[in-house]
């Protein structure tokens, strides 16, 4: 079994008081890793190692392409070490292979874009203020950046951030979820071989209240960036207030895939099942409202459901896997409760709605791929964030009706529409209240384009140029030109 220690200023150390946790896989009950359990101590280690990396200039006031080498020389390693980081994160999380290695590869990518924006970070300039007057702005990096990750997408969801705030000029302490921290911590290790300076990644495992606590608190620390639940999104915007930090903050879904009548239903159902089931349901924008226009709903559910019962369950990492183990076994018996709570609402559970069992189930934590039916808004199931393998399906009779059910919600993740009809997708896109939006696909992200939600599911964007920005502050510079003719006239 491997031991990993925490990553403070380029060094590998055990915590302050010895303290250890240990991961096992959720797939087979076999241990991953033991890691060391950072304390307080460690936190405030961690910070000041980031604070005297950003305020000496180590990282900030090196060049944009001294920047980029540097991060492209970390894509170069992970895309030499994609198979087995990809290996551990399957055996960690309980995502299938393939899933895994995807992740894996899209993180390579964000890190690759950029790698390439460390040298196109620019301001700007205007002669239209008064006369004899020229204005500019210039971009400087926020600070020390807390990284705090989610256990879903360990991987995608981390280099969402620390890329985009390293090649602002920023400093960073990640601290990934307690159920994942072996795939970060692999990935810490390609920035001390890359040749980062010292303090500029600092790594720290243990509790999320714990250390959450400290990162939120500490004045020492000028932005945080999250990923995970609505209700603790809210309580570190609390516990930050009183350093009035800069936050991005990427929270809980509850997305619409509409599909209208006129939609090519195939791809739809790639796209419903994709969008359900990919990563055990287990995923922020997941497509878990099905919104079904009547005149096909019947025929799609058939189609639907009999597509469910042949994805493949079971050993993440074996080929033939389509859907693997949820993450622990408390969060299986939250899935399965508000399985019994559908039924007990009176939705029609139409497949699933059981545990696995029996031979290599018996040793983790499978659900079976579950479609309800006859599903109507106010039910909880069409409410509440379940993160598993559970859709709910809900009829709709015309468009005006399909946004009102889309809309009804207190999330604002992401979206989607399937249909032949380019005006009726366009006005399905700009009436539906989240902050991205697919049109005949599902799911997908680009490095090109920002991600973040509306109202509930957060603030703040990561990707793209906004990415880039959301780690750096603007300032503005005024400069006189020529002779002030008595200017303040005093």
């Amino acid at each position: 079994m491997k031991n990993y220690q925490l990553l403070i200023n380029n060094e590998w150390r055990p915590s302050s008081d010895g303290k250890t946790f240990e991961r096992r896989n959720p797939a087979n009950g076999e241990a991953v890793a033991e890691f060391a359990k950072a304390s307080i101590e460690d936190a405030r280690l961690a910070i000041a190692a980031a604070r005297e990396a950003f305020d000496h200039g180590q990282w900030s006031r090196l060049s944009g392409k001294e920047r980029s080498d540097l991060l492209y020389r970390v894509y170069q390693l992970i895309v030499e070490r994609t198979d087995e980081i990809a290996e551990l994160l399957s055996r960690e999380m309980g995502k299938p292979l393939s899933e895994a290695k995807g992740e894996v590869g899209a993180a390579a990518n964000i890190t690759h874009y950029y790698a390439g924006l460390c040298r196109a970070i620019y301001g700007q300039t205007t002669t239209q203020i008064q006369k004899d007057m020229l204005g500019m702005t210039v971009r400087f990096p926020v600070g020390v950046v807390a990284i705090i990750t989610p256990w879903n997408f360990p991987l995608g969801t981390m280099m969402q951030k620390l890329p985009a705030a390293l090649a602002a000029g920023c400093t960073v302490i990640v601290k990934p979820a307690s159920y994942t921290p072996a795939s970060t911590l692999e990935f810490a290790k390609l920035f001390v071989e890359a040749g980062f300076p010292k303090g500029v990644v600092n790594v720290i495992t243990g509790s999320g209240e714990l250390l959450g606590k400290e990162l939120a608190t500490n004045p020492q620390v000028d932005k945080i960036a999250f990923t995970g639940s609505t209700e603790t999104g809210k309580d570190l915007v609390r516990l930050s207030a009183d350093t009035l930090k800069k936050l991005g903050m990427e929270l809980g879904g509850k997305s619409p895939n509409i599909v209208f009548a006129d939609a090519n239903l195939d791809d739809a159902l790639d796209g419903a099942l994709f969008g359900s089931f990919f990563n055990q349901g287990e995923v922020c924008t997941s497509g878990s409202r099905l919104i079904v226009q009547d005149e096909i709903y019947d025929e799609f559910l058939e189609r639907l459901v009999a597509r469910a019962k042949r994805i493949k369950v079971g050993n993440p990492l074996s080929s033939d896997t389509e859907m693997g183990a949820l993450i622990a076994e408390s969060h299986m018996n939250t899935v399965m409760s508000y399985i019994e709570k559908g039924i007990s609402e009176g939705a029609k559970l139409l497949t699933g709605g059981r545990r696995l069992t029996g031979g290599e189930y018996d040793r983790g934590f499978f659900v079976e791929p579950t479609i309800f039916g006859d599903v109507t808004p106010e039910m909880t199931i069409a409410k509440e964030e379940i993160f598993g393998p559970v859709l709910s399906v809900i009829r709709f009779k015309d468009f005006d009706e399909a946004i009102s059910i889309a809309n009804d919600t207190c999330f604002g993740l992401a979206g989607a529409v399937w249909t032949k009809d380019i005006d009726k997708a366009l006005r399905a896109a700009q009436k539906v209240k989240a902050g991205t939006f697919w049109i005949n696909h599902y799911m997908e992200a680009h490095s090109e384009l920002p991600f973040g939600g509306f109202k509930d599911s957060g603030y703040g964007k990561e990707l793209g140029t906004l990415g880039l920005d959301a780690f750096s502050e603007v300032k503005a510079i005024q400069i006189h030109v020529g002779e002030r003719n008595n200017f303040y006239k005093w």
